[in-house]
């Protein structure tokens, strides 16, 4: 996830090819003894490889890694550099200008691993479909499926078992951990909790001790899915704050002050009855119910000053809408992550009661201090959002995006584009600040354009609308991560925003790193990157160290985040398939880490790519490769082989060094 800091692509950028000489600038200092060209660190994994040769990714990418530009990108990009007059121009014999090819070539060297590989698949894998068990069956439901004959899914549990792809391994980590599977016949680890009849067994024991308090909360209820479908759901505070804010007053009086109870009891107006500048749809008369109800309860406090907080990571590690990056945080938080959030809801989908963007803010036990981040740019939108979630959800606070660079968001007036619409900002922050009873948040860039700051003109302007916190990306949209973040402004928008606390965020991987920002006077740092690179960065800081961390150690935590994401998505083979993806997209960033004992100088800085290398044994140097083929590699050592013609291409493959 902010736009955050997690929108950043997984920099698998060209590596270095002139074998083990002088490093060029950029480029991670790794001890002489390590280091090794690009042919012969793919030719060791090979032949320390034990394994089949993995199936291919995706076509246009036979080598894993230097991945072929999108045709309709390419066009793009030729067009743009055309057009910004990048090319270099030779006179032909008839007086007409030529380009030449090798200027060309070289900027389309540069342009290839940037940006998302957008001609990446994005269907739903039909095998998913094919004789599925019906639920009713896997549930082991003593009624009869209410489809009938209508239902598409089978009914046969032995003709649905001849079909069924062999089991992944002996140990269910659902069985394990509550004691129960619900997946029963169809998970993919059956063999460890199937009786000799094929009845699923249960622990009751433990099943009993894990049913209560569910680890994982704010689901989206049924009953209240249909509501929002229906729109059904009345938002009485946010429709009074809408009401004083299209009249030009703040809002924030109740409505005992500004509706006489007697008056209210009939129906009539208020005492200000002039009529609003823009129509606001309303449900009725104010009750006596109605202004108890409304009266704002006194907010939750945040104190988190000095805490570690991890940015709501996006885009990078979530791949797939309906999931989020709970597994990822729960990693995170076993190394001393502090603050969690959850990815970018934007709120038109979940006032729509879409289940894809609620999952976004399901909440585990072990997060203590978590928040929700909303997207949206309208205030009537945003406003009732926060008033549905305030009622539904539980959270610690709720945050607006105001970084997101992307251009989906920003073109529709949302995310980064919010810090040039003060008027409609305005209204958002005080119309949502109106009606939650827990602090609001906002992250923002230092601005849209590279060389036009405007963060330390908004910090006061939010401090007086009743923003409790702000987080600062120390860089505009217009740079996303091609610069190194600003600290020295980032300690100038610190006076700005007092007495309220800022966060900065940017480049932190590595305790000197956070040391540095916090020299800035910011009240606490928020990591993104830092953490999708070596998640242990929260220990380091804590204990003010660098973790020389074994390639073993690393496996483990791989290994966690399988069983997480197997908790989380289920352990049937559309759970598994799932959790095998989000591995897949995370490896692209930990390709990144250097290991400690391998470095000339510490510490690595994010900026800086690393070079082929061979590690201390043939894990480490497997986790150091760049192809995807080799990240299928390792998610085969925890999730079993992957499926027949199984494909994967990463979602950025950006070179952001530069």
């Amino acid at each position: 996830m902010a736009e955050g800091a997690a929108e950043a692509p997984p920099e698998n950028g060209g590596g270095c090819d002139s074998g083990a000489g002088a490093l060029e600038r950029g480029v991670a200092p790794i001890k002489p003894q390590y280091l090794t060209t690009k042919e012969q660190f793919h030719e060791f994994l090979e032949a320390k490889s034990q394994e089949k040769p993995c199936r291919k990714t995706e076509v246009g990418d036979p080598g894993g890694n230097d991945l072929a530009e999108p045709e309709a990108k390419r066009i793009r990009l030729e067009d743009g550099q055309s057009a910004e007059g990048q090319t270099e121009n030779r006179q032909t014999e008839d007086g007409q200008e030529e380009e030449t090819a090798e200027p060309r070539e070289q900027q389309q060297a540069q342009k290839r691993a940037r940006g998302q590989n957008k001609g990446r698949s994005h269907v739903k894998p039909t095998h998913y479909d094919k004789n599925r068990l019906c639920p009713s069956l896997i549930q082991e439901s003593a009624a009869k499926c209410v489809f009938g004959d209508r239902c598409r899914f089978l009914h046969d549990v032995g003709r649905y078992l001849e079909t069924k792809p062999a089991d992944l391994g002996p140990r269910c980590v659902l069985f394990e951990t509550f004691g129960r599977c619900p997946y029963g016949v169809t998970c993919r680890f059956a063999g460890a909790h199937l009786g000799p009849e094929g009845q699923n067994l249960v622990r009751e024991e433990l099943a009993a001790r894990c049913a209560q308090p569910p680890p994982v909360r704010n689901g989206l209820d049924k009953g209240l899915q249909q509501q929002l479908r229906k729109r059904e759901v009345r938002f009485e505070r946010a429709e009074q704050a809408l009401r004083q804010l299209s009249q030009g007053r703040p809002p924030g009086l109740t409505p005992a002050a500004t509706v006489p109870k007697d008056a209210a009891a009939r129906g009539a107006p208020s005492q200000d009855n002039s009529p609003p500048s823009s129509p606001v749809r309303t449900c009725g008369p104010l009750t006596d119910e109605d202004v108890v109800r409304l009266r704002p309860c006194e907010k939750k406090r945040l104190d988190i000053r000095g805490k570690l907080y991890l940015a709501p990571l996006t885009t990078c590690v979530s791949c797939h809408p309906q999931c989020g990056n709970l597994p990822f945080r729960r990693i995170c938080k076993r190394f001393g992550a502090d603050v969690t959030c959850g990815e970018m809801a934007v709120c038109t989908n979940l006032l729509q009661g879409q289940m894809s963007e609620w999952a976004l803010l399901k909440r585990h036990q072990c997060e203590d201090v978590f928040g929700i981040q909303l997207e949206g740019a309208f205030p009537d939108t945003m406003t009732k959002c926060a008033e549905l979630l305030n009622r539904t959800v539980e959270v610690d606070f709720v945050d607006i995006n105001v970084g997101c660079p992307i251009d989906l968001v920003y073109k529709k007036g949302g995310g980064c584009a919010l810090m040039n619409r003060l008027a409609k900002f305005q209204q958002i922050v005080r119309g949502m600040n109106q009606v939650l009873d827990v602090p609001l948040t906002v992250k923002i860039r230092t601005g849209v354009q590279e060389r036009v700051n405007l963060a330390h003109r908004l910090l006061p302007e939010l401090r007086d609308w009743g923003v409790a916190l702000v987080t600062l990306h120390g860089r505009s949209r217009e740079q996303r991560y091609t610069k190194l973040a600003d600290w020295e402004y980032i300690a100038q928008c610190v006076k700005a925003a007092s007495p309220m606390p800022l966060f900065g965020n940017g480049d932190i991987l590595s305790f000197e790193d956070a040391n540095h920002a916090m020299q800035t006077g910011v009240a606490g740092v928020m990591i993104a990157r830092g953490a999708l690179l070596k998640p242990w960065l929260f220990t380091e800081i804590k204990e003010q160290r660098h973790w020389d961390i074994s390639s073993s150690e690393r496996l483990d935590i791989l290994r966690d985040f399988t069983n997480y994401g197997l908790e989380h998505w289920g352990s049937d083979t559309q759970g598994v398939e799932k959790t095998r993806r989000f591995l897949l997209q995370w490896l692209s960033f930990l390709c990144r880490y250097v290991p400690v004992g391998l470095l000339e100088r510490l510490p690595q800085r994010i900026n800086e790519r690393p070079p082929y290398y061979l590690g201390r044994d043939y894990l480490e140097t497997l986790m150091a490769s760049q192809k995807a083929d080799d990240w299928i590699r390792i998610s085969e050592m925890l999730l079993g082989p992957v499926p027949p013609n199984f494909t994967f291409l990463p979602k950025h493959k950006a070179n952001a060094y530069k």
